[in-house]
């Protein structure tokens, strides 16, 4: 099997302190929580930012701020979430893409979340992805259930996402598809040869759904924002014990772990990219 990708996902839309005391919200907690999973093993780090107040914000400054420090610290892929939460403004959200970042997510439906309505209409998402290609930035397609598969292959047959794909699916999510073996495989076998793919599965479900990845060739992802407890009554105190677990885990079943390089050759990404600098919001370039 190929090496193993393994994403960080330190803070989300949804996670709050009063989930887990050790979430990062600022700026510098963010970045030291990238740069500490980067020194565990992650190559790609999903990042969703917070206002002073710690609400979901899709503010490219702060995404700037964010992302510089990142940068000083470490080459890990950087893959910001055009979504914010489920309740963003549509232009806000595809300005997250002037930042020239060399990943964003995809979101490829509407769904029930939780008890609120992630709404990502036909019009929008076509006009995500016209933004992404002409940004360069390559899609990591969310998948919460397989009727996003068809959404997206839709788009993709209109020439606005090119190949080599890849994947997300977000299994365990309230409103999408439950986090199951079962699920996980159809999901895996539904999307277009060729394309990679990661799985997450949802607070509890995380490392049954990561090991299955692991064995199936897929990829994986953790992180606060997806479970705050490294296990049953213990909450895990930093992402990156989240990722040294996967490591130690992928290396017992015979899988190595990509470097962030690694990782950019496997998805097809431009190996230049991480050294270029990002926009701010005025336009001009840090």
């Amino acid at each position: 099997m190929e090496k193993l990708i393994i994403t960080v996902a330190p803070t989300g839309a949804q996670t709050t302190r009063e989930h887990t005391p050790y979430v990062p919200l600022t700026p510098k907690e963010i970045a030291d929580s990238v740069y500490e999973a980067w020194q565990a093993g992650a190559s790609i780090a999903h990042i969703h930012v917070r206002d002073e107040d710690g609400n979901n914000t899709l503010n490219l400054d702060t995404y700037i701020d964010v992302v510089s420090r990142i940068k000083d610290k470490c080459d890990i892929i950087i893959n910001l979430t055009t979504a914010g939460g489920v309740a963003m403004n549509d232009e806000d959200r595809l300005r997250v893409c002037e930042l020239g970042s060399e990943m964003a997510t995809f979101d490829a439906g509407s769904m029930n979340f939780g008890s609120g309505v992630f709404l990502n209409s036909p019009n929008f998402l076509e006009r995500l992805a016209v933004k992404l290609k002409e940004n360069q930035i390559k899609p990591e397609i969310e998948v919460f259930d397989v009727g996003m598969i068809e959404n997206t292959m839709r788009i993709i047959k209109k020439g606005h996402i090119n190949a080599p794909f890849h994947f997300q699916f977000v299994l365990g999510v309230q409103g999408g598809m439950p986090a199951t073996p079962k699920n996980l495989l159809f999901m895996a076998e539904s999307i277009p040869s060729g394309s990679t793919w990661s799985a997450i599965g949802a607070s509890k479900d995380q490392l049954a759904i990561n090991t299955m990845s692991i064995l199936m060739g897929g990829h994986v992802r953790v992180g606060m924002e997806d479970s705050v407890y490294y296990r049953k009554g213990e909450l895990a105190k930093t992402n990156a014990q989240f990722v040294e677990r996967i490591v130690d885990l992928s290396r017992t079943l015979g899988r190595e772990i990509a470097t962030p390089n690694e990782a950019r050759e496997i998805l097809g990404l431009d190996q230049t990219r991480n050294t270029k600098v990002m926009k701010n919001a005025s336009g001009s370039v840090e």
